[in-house]
């Protein structure tokens, strides 16, 4: 686990705040969408698919994929979006420079949220002691569940640095 930068939390923690997207976001959590789906589903409006298949496509990745607890659902929903909105599409050398750029974007929006967070893994940002899948079945999203578990926020900021992300370098592919 990395260390919290102290400074990016606080400036991040208040921007969500202020974030549509990332208020949306946690509207969509709350709802009962999974931590990927509810990132996906606050910028759906830019992505140009259908919102009961990207609620679909992306139900796999609540949980930090499927309860195994691996990579943060939010951080993969942050990552879906990219990918639609940023994403490369040549394969092999053609697509390279590319596929480069992508995959640097990325690296980008996963440091700002280890930054904040001091991981992108799931296991870790719940604080669990045991490696590994968890239970196929999830909890109930009860007052109880809210209290203890950080999800809520976590999709709030993944949303909120995406936002920042998309309002800092525009493309074609959306009209934020």
């Amino acid at each position: 686990m990395v260390e919290i930068d102290e400074k990016k939390a606080e400036y991040w923690l208040k921007k969500a705040e202020e974030s549509p997207r990332g208020q949306r976001a946690f509207e969509l959590f709350k709802e009962g969408y999974n931590c990927s789906q509810a990132v996906v589903l606050a910028f759906a409006d830019l992505i140009g698919m259908d919102e009961k298949l990207l609620t679909r496509v992306t139900s796999s990745f609540g949980g930090g994929m499927g309860r195994l607890r691996e990579v943060c659902g939010a951080v993969s929903g942050m990552f879906f979006v990219a990918g639609a909105l940023y994403g490369y599409e040549e394969p092999g050398t053609a697509g390279q420079q590319e596929k480069a750029a992508h995959y640097e974007r990325i690296q980008e929006l996963a440091g700002e949220y280890r930054a904040v967070n001091g991981s992108i893994v799931c296991r870790e940002l719940l604080g669990l002691a045991t490696s590994g899948a968890d239970q196929p079945t999830p909890e109930l999203r009860t007052a109880e569940y809210y209290k203890k578990r950080p999800c809520g926020q976590l999709v709030m900021l993944a949303a909120t640095i995406l936002e920042s992300y998309i309002k800092e370098h525009p493309t074609d592919r959306q009209d934020l």
